[in-house]
């Protein structure tokens, strides 16, 4: 598949607000030497624990937040150096659906008006009629009645929210939706009848997703490969099936162990991972898992691994993986 997407030694710091005037200045690791390709027509499920930076990627590459450090090149152009026009146009082509369907919302606009706006801003459409044809045709595809565009957001069950941000989000005519969190607000069964209709749409509009969450089996169910990230640093990047068979990384082991529904050849029963996850103020010396890690060598604490390709396709950013690759 083509490649639409390459993302090179991604790093995002947040300045921490000094309490004194001779404190030294902190920052926030959020991301830290991301790197990876994005492949039209594939979703690319991203997972991992709150702080782990998932959002952050999501932000950084829609330019919604300055990465301090690296590339994201598309359709040859490096995206981190877009201003203006330039960013504008990139924006039209990359559209984020939110966690939270009543937030993303305003409260004061109808359905109608906040499905239009996009449309009106980036001169999609050029009179009231247009913009009420287009919006009829948003609704419909997400399935909504045209009728509902002259309701407010609070007249919305919350599946139902989600369906007018997602018909948002494709009112521009994007390439790539990148969904944080797009499911994990909702019950479950509405999850169910949401992620299908971000199957159905897939097929329907040849579009590409960066699908972010937290719930292994909702990125399992909908996703073609996996990136599992901890503290700002991908651990493990895999097909989804050659993950769930074969998991290399530690932590990786742990999340689907915890999983409803595990991999049965791999599970020797559910792993609890011992301590906190440290903060990105200060990650950890050396591999940023050590600390919870309960395969851990003594070379985890001193030298920080590399992203490794272990299989074709599979990536893995562990020193248990080095030592087996010598013997």
């Amino acid at each position: 598949m083509k490649v639409l997407l390459e993302v090179r030694n991604l790093r995002k710091y947040f300045p921490v607000k000094k309490k004194t005037f001779r404190e030294s200045r902190q920052y926030v690791h959020a991301l830290e030497d991301i790197s990876f390709d994005l492949r039209e027509g594939e979703t690319l499920g991203v997972v991992g624990e709150s702080g782990s930076g998932k959002s952050t990627l999501g932000r950084v590459i829609l330019r919604l937040e300055t990465p301090t450090d690296g590339t994201i090149t598309y359709d040859g152009n490096d995206v981190t150096s877009l201003s203006g026009k330039d960013l504008r146009a990139f924006r039209e082509c990359f559209q984020m659906v939110f966690q939270d369907p009543y937030s993303s919302l305003n409260p004061r606009l109808t359905v109608g008006n906040a499905i239009a706006e996009p449309m009106r801003i980036h001169g999609k459409v050029r009179s009231h009629n247009e913009a009420k044809s287009a919006v009829s045709e948003m609704l419909l595809r997400v399935g909504l009645q045209p009728e509902m565009a002259n309701l407010y957001p609070h007249s919305f069950s919350g599946g139902q929210r989600q369906r007018i941000g997602i018909a948002r989000a494709l009112s521009l005519g994007p390439k790539v939706l990148i969904c944080d969190e797009a499911v994990s607000a909702l019950d479950v069964s509405v999850q169910s009848q949401v992620l299908n209709l971000f199957n159905r749409l897939k097929r329907e509009l040849n579009l590409t997703y960066i699908f972010i969450a937290h719930d292994l089996s909702v990125v399992r169910y909908i996703s073609d490969r996996i990136m599992v990230m901890y503290l700002g640093q991908i651990m493990e990047l895999a097909p989804k099936e050659q993950l769930f068979e074969t998991m290399y990384h530690p932590y990786t082991e742990s999340l689907i162990s915890a999983s409803p529904e595990p991999s049965t050849k791999t599970r020797k029963g559910r792993i609890i991972l011992k301590g906190e996850v440290p903060s990105s103020l200060n990650p950890p010396k050396g591999c940023r898992f050590h600390t919870r890690c309960f395969k851990e060598m003594p070379i985890c604490s001193e030298t920080e691994p590399e992203l490794r390709e272990v299989a074709p396709g599979h990536f893995v950013r562990c020193h248990l993986c080095a030592e087996k690759g010598r013997g």
